[in-house]
C-alpha cells in the first residue's frame, strides 16, 4: 500500500512561506521542525531533499542529512550534509558534487560556501563536462585550491587552478579568471599551435583584455622556431556611431628573411550626421609576405591588398533617391621577383565623386499609355562622376600612366506587367571625357565618346500542377527573351581604366552589355532567347528539379569583344544548366557551356553531394575551363571506426564517451598541371567530452611553390579549444561540414 505523506508551512511575516514535506514530519509552532523519509524543502527558486532534514523557525536555518541534492536556479549539488540560512542562502555544503547550468558542466569540491544566491566558492574543487564514471577521473578536469564564481557578473575566478588531461597536467596558472557564459573576461586564453614548412613550429599565447563593454584588445606574443619572436594585436571598439578593428602583426627580425616584418590591417564603419563611411585597408611589409606568413593576411586576393575609404550619403525623396558619394582606392601589389609570375595591377582612384538620382514617375503620368491593356509606370537614373585614375606601379607598353575621366550614364525605362509576366522597354546611355597625363600614340590627351543601347527584356511564368516520381508538384515554366542593340564606336584609342570582361552565364547573357565598369561598352545587335523550368514541392515548397536553357543570336558582327577580335557567329555558345534536389540526401547541380561550331563543351561544373545523416556527407566535383584548366575535387565528412556519441538524459548537458574516429577534408586535383593543387585532410576523433582534430593543408604560393600546414587541436567540451583552428579550416573548405560538438558545446568557453 502507498506510503502516506506529511507537509508543514513555515515561516513568518517577513518572509516567503516554506513548505517541508516527508513521510514524517514534527512541528513545534513558530519555533522548529524536524522531517524524516523521502523529505523535500521548498522556497521560492530553492528546493531542497533529503533523509532528515532539521528547520529552525527563528533564523530560518536548515540542517539536512544523507542523500542531500539541492537545486537553485538549475545549479544541482548533492552530497552527505549541508547547512543553510534558507531565505538568503548562506551555508556550507560538505563533500559535495554539482552541476552548473551555465557552463553545462560539473564537478566536485571538498566544501562549498554559499555567500548569498548569486556568489558562492569552493575549496579544492574539480570541473569537467566529461560525464562522471564511478572510481574514474574525467578525460579532462580543471582543479583549484579556491574557485569563487559570482553568478550574477557571470564570472569565476580559480586560485591555483591545473588543467589535465587524461590525468596529465597540460595548463597550470596561479590565478586564473573566466566568464560564465558568453560574457567577455580579462585573462589569458589558450595557447595557439602551427606548424608549417616556412616558418617551422610557432606557440602563441593570447591575452584577452576587456577594456570596457565597447572596447577590447587582444595581444599574443609569439615564438617561431625559425623565423623568431613576435607578437599579433587585435584592438576592437563598438562605440556610438562608429565601429571597427585594427590588426597589427610584427615580427621584429625575421631570421631566415634577414629583416623585420608586419602587417597592418585597419577596418571601420561609422556615420556622420547624415553621411556614412567605410575605411578598409591591409599592409605589409614585403612582397614575399603572403607566401611566408599567410596566415595573418586576410584579402581574398592575397597578392593584391586593398585600401579603400568610402563616404556616401543617401536621401530618400517623394519622387526618388539621391545618393552622393566618394571615394579613394589604393592598392599594393605583391609581385616579387618572379617576372613570369607578374600580374596588370588595377587602376588607382584618388579620387572617386559622384551623385546617382534614381526615379520613378507615377503611374498617373502615364495614363494614357497602356500596352495590353496595363498601365506602365516610368523609371530612370542618372549617374554623374569624376575619376582620377594612376596605377601602383610601371605602366606596361601602350598603357596610360594615368588620367582624369567624367563619365556619365543614365537609363529611362517603361516597365509593364503582372503577376506572370514583364514586358520592359529600356534606353540608355554610356558617356565619357578623358584627359591623360601623357599622349597616346596618336599624340591625343583629350578624347571623349557617347555610347546610346536600347534593349526590351520580356518573360512569362506559366505553373500547372503535375507530379514527378509520385509526389505532388507544381512545375513553372519560365521563357525569356532580351534584345539589345548598341550602335558600333571605335574604342580601341581610348583608355581602359575599370572595364573587365563579365563571366559569360545566365545573368550576365541577359545584360546589354558584356563588360563590368564604364570604359568599354560592347555593340551588341542580338536577342537572348531562354527558358527555364522548376518543379516545387507542393507539401514543403522545396525546390526539387531545375533545368534551364538560354542561348544568344547576333544580328551582325560584334566588334567590341572581350579579347579583341571580332566575332562573326551568329549564335553564341549554349548555356545549359540544371539542379536537382530528388531526395533528402543527394544534392547535384551543373552547368555546360556548348560551342555550336566546335560541336564540344567550351566550360563544365558538375557537382553532387551525399549527405545521408548527420556528420555523413561526401561531394565531388569538376570544373572544366578549355585551354585553361581540368579540376576534379572530392570532399567528405564520414565516420571511420568507433561507436559515435550521444547525449545522456534531458537533465545532463554532458555526452557518454563512446568514442569515433571521422575524417574531414577536401582534394583539389589539377588534371592539366597533374598535380594536387590546395587541399586540407583531416582526422577528429570524438570522445564526447572532448574532441581531437589533426589537419593537413596545402596551398599553392606559385607554379612550383606550396605552403604545407600541419593542424592540432584539442577541444575540451564546454571548456575551451586549444592548438590551432583546425575546425575553422575544415568549416570553411569542406561543403556540409558540421561541427562534431555542435550538440553538446555550451554558449561560451569556460576559460575566457
Amino acid at each position: 500500500m502507498p506510503l502516506l505523506r506529511s507537509s508543514r508551512v513555515l515561516g513568518t511575516p517577513a518572509r516567503p512561506a516554506l513548505v517541508i514535506s516527508a513521510r514524517e514530519v514534527t512541528a513545534q509552532t513558530d519555533q522548529q521542525a524536524d522531517a524524516r523519509g523521502g523529505v523535500e524543502l521548498r522556497q521560492g527558486a530553492v528546493t531542497v531533499n533529503a533523509d532528515q532534514l532539521h528547520y529552525r523557525v527563528v533564523d530560518d536555518f536548515a540542517r539536512a542529512e544523507g542523500n542531500v541534492r539541492i537545486d537553485h536556479n538549475g545549479n544541482v549539488f548533492t552530497g552527505p550534509l549541508l547547512q543553510l540560512y534558507v531565505s538568503r542562502f548562506e551555508g556550507e555544503f560538505l563533500t559535495p558534487s554539482f552541476s552548473l547550468a551555465a557552463t553545462g558542466g560539473a564537478g566536485k569540491a571538498q566544501v562549498v560556501r554559499f555567500q548569498d544566491s548569486e556568489h558562492l566558492s569552493a575549496t579544492e574543487g574539480r570541473y569537467s563536462s566529461c560525464p562522471a564514471v564511478e572510481d574514474q577521473e574525467p578525460a579532462w578536469q580543471i582543479s583549484a585550491r579556491q574557485l569563487r564564481l559570482d553568478l550574477a557578473a557571470n564570472e569565476g575566478e580559480a586560485e591555483g587552478a591545473v588543467l589535465r588531461f587524461l590525468g596529465v597536467p597540460i595548463l597550470a596558472a596561479p590565478s586564473l579568471s573566466f566568464p560564465l557564459s558568453s560574457a567577455r573576461k580579462s585573462g589569458w586564453l589558450p595557447p595557439n599551435i602551427f606548424l608549417d614548412n616556412r616558418s617551422g613550429l610557432e606557440l602563441g599565447v593570447p591575452y584577452y583584455w576587456n577594456i570596457a563593454p565597447q572596447r577590447d584588445a587582444t595581444v599574443t606574443p609569439f615564438m617561431m622556431t625559425r623565423r623568431g619572436a613576435g607578437a599579433d594585436a587585435e584592438f576592437r571598439y563598438l562605440e556610438p556611431g562608429h565601429a571597427g578593428r585594427i590588426n597589427v602583426d610584427l615580427l621584429p627580425n625575421d631570421r631566415v628573411f634577414g629583416r623585420s616584418r608586419w602587417s597592418l590591417k585597419l577596418h571601420n564603419d561609422g556615420q556622420l550626421g547624415d553621411w556614412r563611411y567605410r575605411f578598409n585597408s591591409e599592409r605589409v611589409s614585403d612582397d614575399d609576405y603572403w607566401k611566408d606568413l599567410s596566415r595573418r593576411v586576410e584579402s581574398q586576393t592575397p597578392r593584391l591588398l586593398a585600401s579603400d575609404f568610402v563616404l556616401n550619403r543617401q536621401r530618400e525623396l517623394s519622387w526618388g533617391v539621391i545618393d552622393t558619394y566618394a571615394r579613394v582606392q589604393r592598392w599594393q601589389t605583391l609581385q616579387g621577383a618572379d617576372a613570369l609570375a607578374h600580374f596588370d595591377s588595377p587602376y588607382q582612384r584618388s579620387p572617386q565623386v559622384g551623385i546617382r538620382v534614381t526615379t520613378a514617375a507615377d503611374e498617373a503620368v502615364l495614363d494614357s499609355f497602356r500596352p495590353w491593356g496595363r498601365k506602365a509606370r516610368l523609371e530612370g537614373s542618372l549617374e554623374l562622376e569624376y575619376n582620377r585614375f594612376d596605377l601602383p606601379g610601371s605602366a606596361l607598353p601602350g598603357q596610360p600612366r594615368g588620367g582624369q575621366r567624367v563619365h556619365a550614364l543614365g537609363h529611362l525605362a517603361a516597365p509593364v506587367g503582372g503577376e506572370a509576366w514583364w514586358f520592359i522597354p529600356r534606353l540608355s546611355f554610356n558617356a565619357a571625357a578623358y584627359d591623360l597625363e601623357r599622349p597616346l600614340d596618336d599624340g591625343r590627351t583629350r578624347m571623349s565618346r557617347v555610347i546610346p543601347t536600347f534593349s526590351i527584356d520580356h518573360g512569362w511564368v506559366f505553373e500547372r500542377d503535375t507530379r514527378l516520381f509520385g509526389r505532388a508538384m507544381r512545375q513553372s515554366l519560365e521563357p525569356r527573351v532580351l534584345y539589345v542593340n548598341t550602335p558600333f564606336r571605335d574604342q580601341l584609342a581610348l583608355p581602359n581604366f575599370d572595364a573587365a570582361p563579365k563571366d559569360f552565364n545566365f545573368d550576365s547573357i541577359y545584360t546589354d552589355n558584356e563588360f563590368s565598369g564604364v570604359d568599354r561598352v560592347s555593340d551588341l545587335h542580338a536577342v537572348s532567347v531562354g527558358a527555364t523550368s522548376r518543379w516545387v514541392s507542393a507539401a514543403r515548397g522545396e525546390e526539387i528539379l531545375r533545368v534551364g536553357a538560354v542561348q544568344r543570336f547576333l544580328f551582325r558582327d560584334q566588334r567590341i569583344t572581350p579579347d579583341g577580335q571580332p566575332v562573326k557567329q551568329r549564335f553564341s555558345d549554349l548555356l545549359l544548366a540544371a539542379a536537382a534536389h530528388l531526395d533528402e540526401r543527394w544534392w547535384a547541380d551543373g552547368t555546360l557551356e556548348f560551342n555550336p561550331e566546335a560541336r564540344r563543351s567550351v566550360r563544365t561544373v558538375m557537382r553532387a553531394r551525399y549527405s545521408p545523416g548527420p556528420f555523413k556527407t561526401v561531394s565531388v566535383a569538376y570544373r572544366l575551363a578549355r585551354g585553361q584548366s581540368e579540376q576534379v575535387e572530392l570532399a567528405w565528412q564520414w565516420p571511420l571506426y568507433g561507436q559515435p556519441v550521444t547525449r545522456r538524459g534531458a537533465d545532463s548537458r554532458a555526452a557518454d564517451c563512446g568514442g569515433a574516429w571521422y575524417g574531414a577534408g577536401r582534394v583539389q586535383y589539377s588534371l592539366r598541371d597533374k598535380r594536387l593543387t590546395d587541399s586540407v585532410a583531416g582526422l577528429e576523433y570524438d570522445a564526447g567530452c572532448w574532441v581531437l582534430r589533426f589537419g593537413l593543408e596545402r596551398l599553392s604560393t606559385g607554379r612550383a611553390e606550396t605552403n604545407t600546414r600541419l593542424m592540432l587541436q584539442l577541444e575540451l567540451v564546454g571548456l575551451s579549444q586549444l592548438g590551432s583552428n583546425a575546425l575553422k579550416v575544415l568549416t570553411d573548405n569542406v561543403p556540409g561540414y558540421r561541427r562534431l560538438s555542435s550538440d553538446r558545446s555550451p554558449s561560451s568557453d569556460f576559460l575566457p
